[in-house]
């Protein structure tokens, strides 16, 4: 470390093995005083053990509610290339999937109005552009918009939803998760750039219980591409693991099951599944994925309520829906979408999500006015609360 460097504590960050977020910034501001100014106020920061943003006015731009976040500095004098450092959520592709030429011209634009700092991906998917002044939002978002790119959600709306790379890349995925991704994106434009909710609201797609958007611990609906007929089973496959001696199948795969819905019998080196007990929950298949295969019926399971600790502690979604068909025009899951928007619309408070409406407000309100009847599956915790109570006008005599 160079001891007249005049950032010595971020310095300690490009120690080690792993590429560091302050190297790229300095880089950045050998071309730009705003992240030179950045460092500056950064390496205060650390040094004083405070942090110096701000949140204060509404920036935006012509005909959006959201997709910008105001920041500014609490330090204008002292670093005032930062005074006004707005965010751009841009919204990405399904999948990120890119073409190279694309990226160029977003950096191109970028590099014109901004700080030259990218953050490839945020945690709610979009491409986040860090640090522009008020004066440059306009123009920028205008050059965006001509070589392709929209803006993402912030604020009380419809966040951009977003998906696993699905076919695009993965053998597992149950439903087109790229499609979905990019119909309901188009049919909930306003939702997405217009904030009208009480708070924000999140949709995840999966293409598979293995989840690889993590939906079910951040979003408001979840979307898990599954099956509702039988694990396909190679019985050839199966031996040839048994002989293998890879993978121990009772220990490793039977034993581990979460449901105990899985036999296998040494001698004849043959697996037998009891699909009835069986919650999809991928293990087996992702031990012997030569052996053990997703059904053929395939659709997808709707869950609500989860989110983040911010007023609340963290929620996970649960189900709602066991099985949903997915393929195009997807009217009944925008349907679905649509109708419990209106429900939490009416009913939520300010700044309280879904999932904490319905804790406050019980299932069995949301299922009244989501016209749904009751199912086994919706039980949060079904092997460890059976309980589920019934109207006594919905019990059938």
């Amino acid at each position: 470390m160079a001891k007249d460097s005049k950032t010595p504590l971020l310095d300690q960050l490009e120690e080690g093995p792993w590429p560091s977020f302050v190297t790229e910034m300095k880089r950045a501001a050998e071309k730009n005083d705003m992240a030179k100014d950045l460092l500056g106020q950064l390496e205060r920061s650390f040094n004083d053990k405070i942090g110096y943003w701000k949140h204060g006015g509404i920036v935006g731009v012509r005909g959006y509610g959201g997709g910008v976040i105001g920041r500014y500095s609490n330090l204008p004098e002292e670093f005032p290339a930062v005074a006004e450092f707005h965010t751009f959520r841009v919204n990405m592709p399904s999948g990120w999937f890119y073409k190279t030429d694309k990226l160029r011209d977003l950096c191109d634009v970028w590099d014109k109005h901004g700080s030259r700092l990218t953050n490839m991906h945020g945690a709610t998917g979009d491409i986040i552009l860090l640090g522009a002044p008020t004066n440059a939002l306009q123009p920028c978002f205008d050059d965006m918009a001509d070589i392709g790119f929209d803006l993402g959600g912030s604020g009380s709306d419809m966040r951009t939803p977003s998906c696993c790379v699905g076919p695009g890349r993965c053998e597992y995925a149950c439903i087109d998760t790229l499609d979905l991704l990019y119909d309901i994106t188009m049919e909930f434009q306003d939702e997405l750039h217009r904030p009208m909710f009480p708070y924000k609201s999140k949709i995840k797609i999966s293409g598979c219980p293995n989840d690889c958007v993590a939906s079910v611990a951040r979003s408001d609906f979840s979307v898990i591409g599954t099956w509702r007929d039988e694990i396909r089973i190679d019985q050839e496959e199966v031996a040839k693991y048994a002989d293998g001696g890879e993978i121990d199948i009772q220990a490793e795969v039977v034993a581990l099951c979460p449901t105990d819905c899985m036999k296998f019998d040494a001698e004849n080196k043959t697996l037998k599944v009891n699909d009835k007990e069986c919650n999809r929950c991928m293990h087996c298949i992702n031990l012997m994925p030569k052996a053990l295969r997703p059904g053929k019926d395939k659709g997808a399971t709707i869950l609500v309520g989860g989110k983040a600790p911010i007023v609340h502690g963290a929620l996970m979604s649960w189900v709602i829906v066991p099985f949903m068909k997915m393929e195009p025009p997807y009217d009944e899951f925008k349907d679905f979408i649509r109708k419990a928007w209106e429900w939490w619309d009416e009913n939520g408070k300010m700044r309280e999500r879904l999932g904490e409406l319905i804790n406050r407000l019980g299932m069995r309100a949301f299922l009244k006015a989501m016209d749904l009847p009751p199912a086994p599956q919706m039980i949060r915790i079904p092997r460890a609360n059976p309980y589920y109570f019934w109207d006594p006008e919905e019990v059938k005599k």
